[in-house]
């Protein structure tokens, strides 16, 4: 097999040759077919989550063929194209699990940080951590999904019934969540950097109320503010821009500090959430509305070899939507 590999965080990846590995009990190998490119995976090669395993294969967007199983696996069937999400297990039994908030697991493992992910022909995985994608025909629309559009949706869940939904950072989760806000009818107002009309353009051709600047008031009170930027001086942001009662909501697993901020931007009953990965419910949920929402990714395709090119052009901002890695 193929694999982009990470030796040491803040260098490029190197494409090796391996061979191919065999899953073991509860598990599946998968033959990639796509892979997105995640601004997780760039914290992962920058090294700004806490120090993993290394080497590792970066990677946890991935859609791919089930091509064996290990010992105690029926399903996902051989043969059936599956995604597979940046929770990679579980341990079934911490208080956490216990009450079904699985995305807090003491002992959890994540795929393309603590195990082996998808930057690579081929993946091995935890079957019960995989999802069959039945009438998802196309892999690489379908891999943005796996952790744009999941952990976009927890993000809105957070949200509530909030009908003014203000994106911060219109990147890769938040041009999924505003086709799935107006599907079901919420209005939503579109903050990107200064300057970037391609972000912005997108947004209103994807039926945004409203395009802007981070920096600018939008026109109206925001129910809630969902901020997909890893830029923690979004926050104070956010909170002068919603209404009494308002939430932001933050669905990054890193972001930069919080600057000091006034409590009068916090006052009258606002509130500041976290999103931490998350659930097989979640996706089971997440996975059956977006084809009834028509949500479609939009996507820049790279060869595997071109990993570093991908993670590049994503820290720079070259392109809008997310890119994908094609074996």
């Amino acid at each position: 097999m193929k694999a982009m590999v990470l030796h040491a965080t803040g260098e490029a990846l190197r494409l090796e040759q391996r061979a191919l590995p065999a899953p073991g009990p509860g598990e599946i190998r998968v033959r990639v077919e796509a892979c997105a490119v995640c601004r997780t995976d760039l914290h992962v090669v920058d090294g700004d989550l806490p120090p993993g395993p290394l080497p590792i294969i970066p990677g946890h967007e991935v859609v791919g063929i089930v091509e064996a199983q290990g010992e105690g696996v029926d399903t996902p069937a051989l043969g059936t194209r599956v995604g597979i999400p940046w929770l990679g297990h579980s341990c079934g039994h911490c208080p956490y699990c216990a009450s079904q908030r699985e995305n807090l697991c003491d002992a959890p493992a994540f795929t393309g940080y603590t195990r082996d992910g998808g930057f690579a022909s081929h993946i091995v995985a935890d079957a019960a951590f995989c999802f069959p994608l039945i009438g998802f025909d196309d892999p690489v629309a379908a891999a943005p999904l796996m952790c744009a559009g999941l952990i976009g949706w927890r993000t809105l869940k957070l949200a509530g019934e909030a009908q003014r939904v203000g994106l911060y950072g219109f990147g890769a989760a938040a041009h999924l969540i505003a086709q799935l806000c107006r599907w079901q009818g919420r209005e939503v107002y579109a903050f990107t950097r200064a300057g970037d009309e391609g972000a912005q353009q997108l947004a209103l051709s994807l039926g945004a109320r409203w395009a802007g600047s981070s920096g600018e008031a939008p026109p109206v009170p925001l129910d809630a503010a969902l901020i997909f930027a890893p830029v923690g001086a979004l926050v104070p942001l956010a909170l002068r821009a919603v209404r009494k009662g308002g939430r932001v909501v933050c669905g990054g697993i890193h972001m930069s500090d919080i600057p000091q901020f006034p409590y009068s931007l916090l006052w009258e009953e606002r509130q500041v959430l976290s999103v931490a990965n998350l659930t097989r419910d979640d996706a089971h949920e997440f996975l059956a509305l977006a084809p009834q929402a028509g949500v479609r990714a939009t996507t820049h395709v790279y060869r595997l070899e071109q990993a570093n090119d991908a993670l590049a052009d994503l820290r720079a901002g070259h392109f809008q939507g997310a890119a994908v890695l094609v074996p």
